[in-house]
């Protein structure tokens, strides 16, 4: 499911009265939520649904895939979802 299913998605769950675009502006202010809860907090926990945390990858040696040589790959953040029970349970 791409952000325009979504979309289409939420827009049926809310009902035949729902505009494209107030389901469009419910989608992206939730997502804009969880973006800015991530980055404040570190974290964002929804029950029932998972937790997005913030994780930090530690500085490495790679290979170039191209020559083989070995390179340095700089430390960084990215973000995990963790899935909750109900949710992996639900698969």
């Amino acid at each position: 499911m791409n952000k325009a299913e979504l979309i289409d998605a939420v827009q049926a769950q809310l009902g035949a009265e729902a505009t494209k675009k107030e389901a469009t502006d419910a989608v992206a202010a939730v997502l804009d939520s969880i973006s800015k809860g991530v980055q404040k907090d570190g974290a964002v926990q929804i029950i029932g649904f998972g937790a997005f945390k913030v994780s930090e990858r530690a500085a490495r040696t790679g290979r170039n895939p191209k020559t083989g040589e070995p390179m340095d790959i700089a430390a960084s953040k990215t973000i995990r979802f963790n899935p909750s029970s109900n949710l992996k349970a639900s698969l």
